[in-house]
């Protein structure tokens, strides 16, 4: 790549005024390093009796990735894992040869009003790990590194960056960063990943000459890049090493073979892809 490509996001509203902004996949672009999804959702008020639950639904061959900046979830799935996500914890979910999961209103905050809003990314798994294991970990907002660089407010939610390494494992080169600006700041972006991309959360930004506003993904060209702030913003950056081939993606499942897809289909069908404690609900098959 040798220009910078700017991706629009599309809206979509879930239900009750939630709405969510994606911008991988694109027509113009599918991936950016492991990341072939990208869903930006809220903010939006949550209150007594209304809640954006997302009911069990199945995954195969990738990994999903939730960062809150405000509210909360409560994660469950088919391994039995049951963890309440929290703004700045990372949660990495491998599915691999399957998963079943669901995302609901935490129970202590059925009768109370907040706002909930946070980024899902997925990573398409490398080839050789599409069938692993699926798998479930949490690691806490305090235990992933923020440090100061050049005035910026700087996470590293996962790889490397500014001399500091997140303690999230992953099955490739990957890197997602939280940046806050003030006004007026400057901040170089990593150059060591082969492929980046910058997502407006809040503000705008610009890169090279080139404005990115608001709920915009700027995918980079290798080489130095600068955000520049000039009224302050919060962006994310992602990216690592470009995919290991092409992969087919149809609903919730991802695969470099596409019989495998309809092997899930199947499956799903026929719920053989697991089960979790206390749900008596799932999301059917799309038509």
């Amino acid at each position: 790549m040798t220009e910078t490509i700017l991706l629009s996001s599309t809206e979509k509203d879930l239900g009750g005024g939630f709405i969510v902004r994606r911008s991988l996949p694109a027509a113009a672009r599918r991936s950016v390093g492991p990341f072939v999804f990208f869903d930006h959702m809220g903010p939006v008020r949550e209150t007594p009796g209304n809640a954006h639950d997302v009911r069990p639904h199945p995954h195969i061959g990738l990994a999903t990735v939730t960062y809150l900046f405000a509210g909360a979830m409560m994660h469950r799935d088919s391994l039995g894992s049951v963890q309440r996500i929290e703004p700045g914890a990372i949660n990495w979910m491998t599915a691999g040869r399957g998963i079943v999961h669901s995302e609901r209103k935490p129970a202590d905050l059925l009768d109370q009003s907040y706002d909930l809003h946070g980024l899902q990314l997925w990573c398409a798994l490398p080839q050789d790990a599409e069938e692993c294991e699926p798998a479930f970990v949490h690691t806490p907002a305090e235990d992933l590194p923020q440090l100061d660089v050049d005035g910026a407010i700087v996470r590293v939610l996962i790889g490397e960056a500014y001399g500091v390494r997140s303690p999230v494992a992953t099955f490739s080169e990957t890197l997602y960063l939280d940046l806050q600006l003030a006004p007026g700041q400057r901040l170089p972006l990593p150059e060591h990943v082969a492929e980046r991309a910058v997502y407006v959360v809040d503000g705008e930004v610009e890169i090279g000459g080139a404005s990115v506003s608001r709920h915009t993904m700027a995918c980079l060209a290798q080489g130095a890049a600068e955000l520049n702030a000039p009224a302050g913003a919060r962006v994310v950056l992602i990216g690592g090493a470009p995919l290991d081939g092409p992969r087919a993606m149809w609903w919730n499942f991802i695969s470099s073979r596409r019989e495998r897809i309809e092997q899930a289909k199947a499956d799903w069908q026929a719920q053989r892809m697991g089960v979790i404690d206390g749900e008596k609900e799932w999301i059917p098959l799309p038509t």
